[in-house]
């Protein structure tokens, strides 16, 4: 029997009936790290912390019988290292009562244990990631899943900004980390250590924090009280902690921060648990990443959906099925559908009905990612009204599945109306024309052409922008292009308000006529005011831009042949020497002002204001009389 108790894996103890140790075998010896003379008639509670839990067993065994095969009992080694042992307990009688034994036969079970706690660990830290909406609202969630499921009493995040999510790249010596959220067990006191902790700070390869961050790896420590560390490790001590283990929160080679979790127990080093907590550190570093780009992301949206909120265009979103997900307020405003109608309705229900084929196959074959240019619809508000639509639309795919369109328009109702005005305007225009010039009555509209007319009274106004050569070097084309449109379209409409034509325009020079067939009779009023406008504009023009345009004007009356090019666009072309005299004005003009001809003069000086400037040389003229055009009289 002797030698079978000695041969035995599991650690064997027999006690008296009040927990003395008579008999322990080799096993347990080996287990708890005594010898069998430190053992022998030292009290059971030597190495179980709660051993009352085993004398209640088995004293009342006959309540208990099912519980003494396999009684889960915390114990301690020598050293105090925490061990899990399922123990199996029996009574020995005796003849005289009182004098039982007690024989308990142990087994470690804590690689189980400790197995087991990893596996619900690492469920609950994915599980916590997986529904935590914020980084803010997970770290203190995960220190305590980490504390409970582990058997840990504190945890703690360290970071080098106020709060976890600002990565540092690199070798990070520069970093200063400092405590950012704590947890902690009930069982334990450390109000003072945690006092310290809040105040300390550590750099790179210094305190257990430090180390972790240098290093990128887990680390271990035994017991805190060997660590070296002046600044926390008496405080720990003091508050019962002992070993300690942390890792880093590390996404590849960029660091976010570093946790630390102590122990009351001394414990030797898990390799598996290390193993298991730096996959927990990536984890958690790749959610905070993954957060910081859904956070940068919402941001975008809301940027943009301040900027679509507050555009002019027609925006809109529609899902695969034409259902509607988003529409600016210009949209809602230029329809007049509520947001709460929107929600119930699909694009096609506002489509007009003359335009319904040609959205709907245009929206499949977007839907099929086919890239289309501008397109043109007419949609039906909410009163009943059809308003015109032109813009652009594409697809939204999502792993090569469409899931909404997107569509930006401009509302073209207005100008449509107005090209539509101006057409009949035309169509009148040439009915009037072929009222003036009878020599095109007899031929059919398309064949009139090259139609020739003397017209005895015309004033024509040349205007040319100075130095645009050196203005053109100093701007992008498209610049270029964009102010002198502008300015143009502005000249234009002083053109038709003063009921004038614009015969063309060669780079930066302008040229109009007055008195043409079917134009007002008072072309050199009408002239006049027209150039003294243009200044102004100009002038607003200059200010608005931030830039420095002069203009030169030249104003000459005569007589020329207009030659009718185009019916259709209604454009003359002009001869004689009225033009080039208008055009001489201009070239010999002074910078910013208007110079005009006798003859123009002799018209105007009883309504504008003049000053005389003197005679210059005009080609094939000689010397001829000019006039600079000042203002209106009152």
């Amino acid at each position: 029997m002797e030698q079978v108790i000695t041969a035995m894996a599991d650690a064997l103890f027999i006690t008296n009936n009040i927990g003395k140790i008579k008999k322990v075998n080799r096993a347990a010896q080996k287990l708890f790290g005594f010898s069998e003379e430190e053992l022998i008639n030292k009290p059971i509670s030597l190495i179980i912390d709660d051993e009352q839990v085993l004398i209640k067993a088995i004293h009342q065994h006959s309540l208990y019988q099912k519980n003494l095969q396999n009684l889960e009992v915390v114990c301690r080694t020598k050293n105090r290292e925490k061990r899990l042992i399922a123990f199996s307990c029996s009574v020995i009688p005796k003849k005289i009562k009182g004098l039982e034994e007690i024989v308990y036969i142990g087994r470690d079970i804590t690689a189980r244990q400790q197995r087991e706690q990893r596996t619900t660990a690492q469920y609950a830290i994915t599980r916590i990631l997986s529904e935590s909406q914020t980084v803010k609202q997970v770290i203190p969630q995960i220190l305590q899943s980490i504390c409970q499921n582990l058997g840990w009493d504190l945890g703690e995040l360290w970071a080098p900004s106020q709060y976890i999510g600002t990565s540092v790249q690199g070798d990070s010596l520069n970093a200063v980390l400092r405590c950012v959220e704590i947890w902690s067990s009930r069982v334990i006191s450390a109000r003072e250590f945690k006092a310290i902790t809040w105040q300390t700070t550590y750099t790179p390869g210094v305190g257990l924090p430090g180390r972790i961050w240098i290093r990128r790896l887990p680390l271990w420590i035994q017991d805190i009280t060997d660590d070296g560390d002046t600044r926390r490790s008496q405080p720990a001590a003091e508050a019962g902690l002992h070993a300690a283990f942390g890792f880093p929160i590390l996404d590849d080679s960029e660091i976010l921060g570093v946790m630390v979790f102590f122990s009351r127990d001394v414990q030797p080093k898990d390799k598996e648990l290390l193993q298991m907590v730096g996959s927990i550190g990536s984890q958690i570093a790749q959610f905070i990443k993954r957060k910081q780009a859904e956070d940068a992301l919402v941001e975008s949206e809301e940027r943009y959906r301040d900027l679509f909120e507050n555009a002019n265009d027609l925006i809109q979103c529609v899902n695969a099925y034409g259902r509607f997900l988003y529409v600016n307020r210009a949209w809602r405003e230029a329809l007049g559908y509520s947001e709460a109608e929107i929600v119930n309705m699909n694009i096609f229900d506002i489509i007009h009905p003359e335009f319904k084929q040609d959205c709907l196959q245009r929206f499949y074959r977007v839907l099929s990612g086919e890239k289309i240019g501008q397109v043109k619809a007419a949609f039906v508000t909410k009163d009943g009204q059809t308003i015109f639509l032109e813009g652009n639309i594409n697809c939204k795919f999502v792993e090569g599945h469409p899931v909404a369109t997107r569509g930006i328009f401009r509302n073209i109702t207005q100008r449509l109306a107005t090209e539509e005005a101006l057409r009949h305007q035309q169509e009148e225009t040439e009915r009037l024309l072929l009222n003036i010039l009878p020599a095109a009555i007899s031929k059919p509209l398309n064949e009139v052409a090259n139609i020739v007319e003397d017209v005895a009274d015309v004033t024509v106004l040349f205007a040319d922008i100075v130095g645009f050569t050196e203005i053109a070097a100093s701007m992008s084309a498209i610049q270029l292009l964009n102010l002198l449109n502008s300015i143009f379209s502005t000249f234009d409409r002083l053109t038709e308000q003063h009921s004038l034509e614009r015969i063309k325009t060669i780079g930066d020079a302008y040229m109009v006529v007055g008195g043409l067939p079917i134009r007002r009779r008072d072309h050199a009023q009408a002239i006049a005011q027209m150039a003294l406008q243009m200044q102004a504009a100009i002038a607003l023009f200059n200010t608005e831009n931030n830039q420095n345009f002069s203009i030169r004007f030249g104003i000459h009356t005569g007589s020329v042949v207009a030659r009718v090019i185009d019916l259709n666009n209604f454009t003359y072309d002009l001869c004689k020497d009225t033009v080039d005299i208008a055009s001489c004005m201009e070239s010999q003009g002074i910078v910013g002002k208007i110079q005009v001809t006798e003859d123009t003069y002799k018209r105007l000086c009883d309504e504008f204001l003049f000053e005389k400037r003197g005679k210059i040389e005009v080609q094939g003229k000689g010397k001829i009389t000019t006039y600079l055009l000042i203002g209106q009289k009152r």
